[in-house]
């Protein structure tokens, strides 16, 4: 954790431009472990700044995200533009003070200039006119040091740097004025955010010193890459949150493995309870270089944690998942009799790695077999009557209808036969769920139960003539 006299103040800041990105994700969930870790407290801020592209229905999808990771925050959601007041009596107390001015240069009376003077940073001329834009003077000497928790000292050449706009000629606050005053007003003491914000932080620094306001620390998190190398993108997979809760990703799996990207304890634990995260989680041990985020990894660790869901909890995230995708599964799924939805719970438990996973599996359960032709024309073919016929008898006669029982009638059926094991359960396995992909086919029958099993094997060979 980082080294401080009091608990710190953290903030998380996502702009509602769109969906909570893995990234985004990733930066809430470090801040959101430090805070929790040091007894601090975590700022929940929208960095809404920017109305031609924030979208108000994206706050909502943001904090939908956050409580869905189980993230919470004891302070916020504080809105940035409801602030734009506040922030435009700071740019006019810069402008009295002599650190800011008003500049009505344009973009090309700025390129003229930089290339008049060797491309040094542009330096403007106070001119109060209509529409003209406030900026900030940077110093002419110096350089502005970023002290990174995680890259170490990052300098800045002050020369090289422009008098920067901190608001518009409309008189409009602009991003870099608003987070230092948001930041120095609401106590933050350490920032932690994404190393895209890194060219920002001078600024930042600059205006906070103008303001006489104390600076946070920070520490700017290397960018997430796909396993090809390049930024993380949709071409990856799941790009943001949402979609992995479509996907049947359970949240204590992702605040694991999104834990993972970066950071790692000092013995290579890899699977990490929320507990452990808190207890263990510090910046010391973030790493300089880009992390990748492999969505095949994250299934694996999904399918562990799945593996150790206690039935009933199994069950209860089924459910909710099952709603995201209509009501119609939903209801299948929860108007069944308990002990049938457990028994799918507990036959699917050590196949599924993704909830979504689930519902294909087990759906046979709930409703009659699966009409996939492509299944049906591969297996069951002239060699698959009589191995249907002999199975039939076998479990018509079986002593009981548990797994174990079923497993003892058809064995002896493979053996008698000559046939392979899979030659037998396969047109079994079509027969009752209707596909070739179930959970084991001894689980599948007892689950299902002796009548239904019959009944869809003598469907089965009907159709079959």
């Amino acid at each position: 954790m980082m080294s401080c006299p009091s608990p710190p103040r953290l903030r998380f800041a996502p702009s509602p431009t769109g969906a909570l990105h893995i990234g985004g994700a990733r930066t809430a969930l470090y801040n959101w472990l430090l805070a929790r870790h040091s007894g601090g407290t975590l700022v929940l801020r929208i960095e809404d700044t920017d109305r031609e592209r924030s979208v108000p229905e994206n706050v909502g999808q943001i904090l939908d995200a956050l409580r869905w990771l189980e993230l919470d925050w004891d302070d916020g959601p504080l809105s940035q533009y409801e602030r734009r007041h506040r922030h435009r009596e700071r740019v006019e107390e810069l402008v009295e003070g002599g650190h800011a001015y008003p500049d009505p240069a344009t973009a090309e009376d700025v390129r003229s200039w930089k290339q008049a003077h060797s491309g040094a940073g542009y330096r403007g001329e106070p001119r109060d006119e209509p529409g003209a834009a406030v900026r900030l003077r940077v110093p002419d000497e110096g350089v502005t040091v970023v002290e990174d928790l995680i890259r170490g000292p990052v300098r800045f050449q002050n020369r090289a740097q422009d008098d920067f706009v901190i608001a518009r000629g409309d008189g409009t606050p602009l991003y870099n004025l608003a987070v230092a005053v948001d930041d120095a007003d609401m106590g933050i003491t350490d920032v932690v955010r994404g190393d895209d914000h890194l060219s920002n932080t001078p600024k930042q620094l600059l205006v906070l010193s103008a303001l006489d306001a104390a600076a946070p620390r920070y520490a700017h998190l290397p960018l997430l890459h796909g396993p090809d190398g390049r930024k993380l993108s949709k071409r990856h997979g799941a790009a943001s949150v949402q979609e992995l809760r479509q996907r049947g990703y359970l949240p204590a799996a992702v605040r694991n493995y999104l834990a993972l990207l970066g950071w790692g304890t000092e013995d290579d634990t890899t699977i990490l309870s929320t507990d452990e995260l808190i207890e263990r989680f510090s910046i010391d041990r973030v790493g300089r270089s880009s992390a990748i985020f492999d969505e095949r990894k994250l299934r694996w660790l999904n399918g562990r944690f799945m593996r150790e869901l206690p039935l009933d909890e199994y069950e209860r995230r089924l459910v909710a998942h099952l709603r995201l995708g209509g009501e119609a599964e939903a209801e299948a799924f929860g108007s069944a009799e308990p002990e049938r939805r457990r028994a799918a719970c507990e036959i699917v438990q050590d196949k599924a790695q993704t909830l979504d996973e689930v519902w294909p599996l087990v759906r046979f359960l709930f409703a009659g077999p699966a009409d996939d032709a492509a299944a049906w024309e591969r297996v069951m073919t002239r060699e698959a009557r009589p191995a249907l016929v002999d199975a039939l008898e076998a479990l018509r006669s079986a002593d009981g209808f548990d797994p174990a029982s079923i497993e003892a009638a058809l064995s002896p059926v493979v053996e008698r036969s000559g046939r392979s094991a899979k030659d037998v359960y396969q047109p079994i396995r079509v027969a009752i769920t209707g596909t070739t992909v179930s959970p084991g086919i001894f689980d599948s029958l007892a689950a299902l139960g002796r009548n239904e099993s019959l009944l869809r094997i003598e469907a089965a060979l009907k159709r079959l003539g």
